[in-house]
């Protein structure tokens, strides 16, 4: 049974579209790792925002402007003390992990002039079971520059093997690149010994929060990563904002990833003085609304508590895991323990967008797919899989309705 202390059934009232249709019956919504819905707070938060406080931020002396500044500068602190990172300064606002991971790719590889340090046969190493937006950034720089990708294997159960990872390491590897928990399996890996055996080796680690932000809660001073990026839309945020922790001595040394207005001192068309960090790497108008929505979905995360989330999301997966495997010819792809409210799995036989095609017409929002993580699709020897992802709203009900869903296409496809 779901902890009562936290009412998650409750909860669902916080979120409208769930009062909306699909297909014409009630929306059962398992696909909150590819975007989470958003609750009444944090809509709320963004509409306040522009009927009451809009002004583009830095840049006037005037009190709506000031306003809108120092909104946008509190949730800059409450991303800090959301992640116990050490300062605030270390916090850059991003589009999402998408751009976090892009910016790192293209400003690690320079000096602070920006002038390319990174060599041919300079090394990144990553996993098997990255999502593309931890693949696409480095295979970039690869075709730019001649970097070597050195890749770590994924076990059967969908653990990422400690062993070759030791292996991978040389005098050439230029940093380690990893996600926290995968989008695709669930699993969460052991970053900190992965983080500790890199720094070990003189070499700085990125990890990619994406699918653990929502999930858990996150401290990027006991981990002791040099990055660590997410997005806003996973956590009941808007999109269009995410962030990048960085280290100081990082964004210090890493040249500005974009041109524009608020991140310069100085300009003329002889010489250009950059701001200081964060600044210096959030170039033009930010989406200052979403940065907005950002700081309510953290109030509302954490007046519910990181770990009742985490407890809440264990005892769904504890009820739904053994209920899927009573299908006949199901296989859950990704077996490891701990993992995130993930579960993916096929059915022999049956193609995964049939399932979900099924599923749809039952009201039912799966996602079925290779989940943009095909080098780990392709390591299963699989094209897609279905994926059910929780949310905070997820319930009991709601794993009932996609067993009895699941059970249908099997009989529909038998």
């Amino acid at each position: 049974m779901i902890d009562k202390r936290i009412d998650f059934d409750h909860l669902r009232q916080d979120f409208p579209i769930l009062k909306s249709k699909n297909r014409n019956k009630p929306i059962i919504f398992f696909d909150s790792a590819a975007s989470s819905q958003k609750p009444i707070q944090v809509l709320n938060a963004v509409n306040d925002f522009y009927q009451k406080d809009y002004a583009n931020i830095h840049r006037g002396i005037y009190e709506l402007s000031e306003r809108a500044s120092l909104l946008y500068e509190n949730t800059r602190e409450k991303v800090r003390q959301f992640i116990h990172a050490p300062h605030a300064n270390e916090i850059v606002f991003v589009r999402g992990t998408t751009e976090a991971i892009n910016l790192v790719a293209q400003c690690i590889s320079k000096n602070e002039s920006g002038e390319i340090k990174w060599q041919a046969g300079d090394e990144v190493i990553l996993s098997e079971m990255e999502h593309h937006a931890n693949i696409v950034p480095w295979y970039l720089l690869k075709k730019q520059l001649g970097i070597v990708l050195k890749i770590i294997p994924v076990t059967d159960e969908g653990v990422i093997d400690i062993t070759s990872y030791q292996d991978l390491f040389s005098s050439r590897t230029k940093i380690v690149a990893i996600s926290h928990a995968s989008n695709a399996l669930g699993t969460i890996n052991s970053i900190k010994e992965m983080i500790k055996i890199a720094h070990q080796h003189q070499v700085p680690v990125l990890i990619d929060g994406a699918q653990a932000a929502p999930h858990f809660a996150i401290d990027v001073q006991a981990l002791d990563c040099d990055f660590y990026v997410f997005s806003g839309h996973k956590m009941y945020a808007p999109t269009g904002v995410g962030v990048l922790y960085a280290k100081k001595i990082w964004l210090d040394n890493m040249p500005p990833y974009q041109g524009g207005g608020d991140m310069i001192e100085t300009v003329s068309f002889t010489h250009i003085t950059f701001a200081k960090a964060p600044h210096k790497f959030e170039a033009g108008t930010p989406d200052i609304a979403a940065v907005i929505g950002l700081s309510a979905a953290i109030d509302y995360l954490q007046q519910i508590g990181m770990q009742a989330i985490d407890q809440h999301e264990q005892q769904l997966l504890q009820q739904a895991e053994p209920a899927l495997l009573s299908i006949p010819k199901l296989k859950i792809i990704g077996t490891a323990q701990p993992k995130v409210g993930v579960i993916s799995f096929v059915i022999d036989g049956i193609h995964p967008h049939d399932i979900g095609t099924v599923l749809d017409h039952e009201g039912i929002a799966v996602r079925a797919g290779h989940h943009c993580a095909m080098p780990l699709m392709n390591r299963f020897g699989l094209s897609a899989t279905v994926r059910a992802s929780f949310g905070i709203y997820t319930n009991e009900q709601d794993i009932d309705a996609l067993v009895e869903g699941v059970q249908q296409a099997v009989r529909i496809f038998s």
